[in-house]
């Protein structure tokens, strides 16, 4: 069996919405320092709808992959369902990820949260502070 499915290999070679929003509504840069991993996600955002949604992730395939998924999943989705997005359901809908990489869907999940959450902020809109807490130094994965 190959390392990496089909899917992990076309968001890898083929990424969707890379690049930059210049006059983003939120943005979220999250890393991890075991791995070097850097993601950061642009929001545009229209009546509480994902508008569009750009990326730039300096890492490994994985770590681009995740990005491009994770964009693709949200992109067009109210703000309440890109905030249900979980590292499981981007690694899913990759055909999974080797077990020693699932840190990098974790970061596509926290990067869109973080996205959200600088939306939220600059804008003074209230919201449940339960949904957006601290990123684990590590990215551990988390078992619910």
């Amino acid at each position: 069996m190959a390392l990496y499915s089909e899917k992990v290999m076309d968001h890898f070679r083929n990424p969707r919405n890379v690049g930059e929003i210049p006059d983003a509504d939120g943005i979220g840069e999250v890393g991890n320092a075991r791995c070097g991993d850097i993601m950061k996600i642009y929001l545009k955002i229209k009546d509480g709808i994902i508008e569009d949604v750009k990326f730039n992730t300096f890492g490994c395939g994985s770590a681009i992959a995740s990005s491009s998924m994770a964009t693709e999943l949200i992109k067009g989705k109210p703000l309440s369902q890109a905030l249900e997005l979980t590292n499981k359901a981007v690694a899913e809908a990759l055909d999974g990820l080797p077990a020693h990489k699932m840190h990098c869907s974790v970061l596509a999940e926290e990067a869109i949260r973080a996205a959200i959450k600088d939306y939220y902020d600059k804008n003074g809109i209230e919201y449940d502070k339960s949904l957006f807490p601290e990123p684990d130094e590590d990215h551990e994965i988390h078992e619910d």
